[in-house]
C-alpha cells in the first residue's frame, strides 16, 4: 500500500494539481482584491455612490447580506472569464505551433558521409 502511495504522489497529475490548487489559491486572491478594491467602487460610483457590500436586509434579528452575495457572482464571473481568456490565448498558442512545419531534422553522421561520397563522386567525372 505504501509503494502504491508513493507512485500515486509521484505522478505527473498529482504534481500539476497541486500546483494548479495553489496558483489558483492565489489567483482567487488577486481577482477578490480587484472586484472588491476597484471594480465593485467604481461600480458603486457609476450607480450613484452605492456600496454593494453593505447592501442587506434585515429579516426579524438576521441579516441577510445579499451585497456580499452580488460581490461573489461577480468575483465569480471575473475569475471565470480571465480562465476564458488564458485557455483560449494557450489553445491558439497551440494551434500555431501544431500548424508551424518543423525543421527538417538534421542528417545522420552516416547521410553526411554518403552525402559526401556523392559529391565527391560528381567531382571526378
Amino acid at each position: 500500500m505504501l509503494k502504491e502511495f508513493k507512485d500515486f504522489i509521484n505522478r505527473g497529475n498529482v504534481v500539476d494539481l497541486a500546483v494548479a490548487v495553489i496558483i489558483g489559491g492565489a489567483f482567487g486572491a488577486i481577482i477578490t482584491s480587484l472586484v472588491n478594491d476597484i471594480i465593485m467602487p467604481l461600480i458603486g460610483v457609476i450607480i450613484g455612490g452605492l456600496d454593494f457590500a453593505s447592501l442587506s436586509i434585515q429579516v426579524d434579528e438576521a441579516t441577510i447580506l445579499y451585497g456580499s452575495f452580488i460581490q461573489a457572482i461577480v468575483n465569480f464571473l471575473l475569475i471565470a472569464l480571465t480562465l476564458f481568456l488564458i485557455v483560449r490565448s494557450f489553445n491558439k498558442l497551440q494551434k500555431e505551433e501544431e500548424a508551424a512545419p518543423a525543421p527538417p531534422p538534421e542528417p545522420s553522421a552516416e547521410e553526411k558521409l554518403l552525402t559526401e561520397i556523392r559529391d565527391l563522386l560528381k567531382e571526378r567525372d
